[in-house]
């Protein structure tokens, strides 16, 4: 139309159906699981990776684009300054985050801190100071981290399907897709792990790891104008959108109106 090559815009007055909203209630990890089931899962090499997500709220690109010159350990601070794209496989640097907002900096509890110091000296830093980096020096792909570590993970920390001892044989247990569940014996724990973690559907995603970060500090009271400054939003009605109704702590409205005298 722009270019007057026809006279009128063929796709005026089609309603498109709404996109349904997929139910995420339950993709909200409480934090004693996060730290103490789920944290402790996962291979020394990976702990780091998963810790900012829930410990600082990153985005898997923020996460995996993080380099020296961005991790502050001494003073508890991290920057989000720029990110890694995955495309077709390949991985690349972007020197600037999502958004504006998204260039920002994040104070770091103290656990966190503790894991990535223990990162860094065991592990150094990759190509560009990268603080993670895959075994030969890169950045991680996504896909190949959800499949090999995440899931993995999830199963050992008894959050996705179920590995038990039966004599010499290890039991997985998962549900498909279509919601029959399946039981089978393997010859190992680790075999039996990987199995589960590819069968079994739905699971706790890496990014669910971000948005119980944002529930957390909405539960305990942070004003909403700075959650959204360290999730890095542009506007505080994203953050009153998406994370205010995700709380589920009850308590702080009787707290809130509870008469002690």
């Amino acid at each position: 139309m722009r270019n007057r090559l026809i006279a009128y815009n063929p796709c005026e007055d089609i309603r498109v159906p709404k996109r349904r909203k997929q139910d995420t209630d339950e993709q909200v990890v409480a934090r004693d699981v996060f730290r103490h089931k789920l944290l402790p899962a996962v291979p020394d090499r990976y702990r780091g990776l998963v810790a900012v997500a829930g410990g600082a709220g990153l985005r898997w690109g923020e996460a995996a684009g993080l380099c020296a010159d961005a991790v502050d350990l001494d003073a508890g601070r991290l920057r989000v300054i720029r990110t890694v794209v995955e495309v077709s496989g390949h991985t690349r640097f972007k020197g600037y985050p999502k958004s504006t907002a998204g260039r920002r900096t994040i104070p770091m509890p103290g656990w966190l801190v503790d894991i990535l110091r223990d990162h860094t000296e065991r592990y150094g830093y990759g190509e560009a100071d990268m603080l993670f980096a895959n075994r030969v020096g890169g950045a991680h792909r996504r896909t190949l981290f959800r499949a090999r570590q995440w899931r993995p993970s999830l199963v050992r920390a008894g959050l996705l399907g179920t590995v038990t001892r039966d004599g010499e044989q290890w039991v997985g247990a998962w549900t498909d897709e279509n919601g029959k569940r399946h039981s089978v014996r393997y010859a190992t724990e680790e075999v039996a792990v990987i199995q589960v973690a590819r069968h079994q559907a739905g699971g706790l995603r890496y990014h669910d790891l971000r948005h119980s970060y944002a529930t957390w500090l909405v539960d305990v009271g942070v004003p909403p104008n700075m959650v959204q400054r360290v999730m890095g939003h542009e506007r505080a009605s994203t953050t009153l959108d998406l994370y205010t109704r995700r709380t589920d702590d009850a308590d702080r409205i009787l707290r809130a109106l509870d008469d002690d005298d």
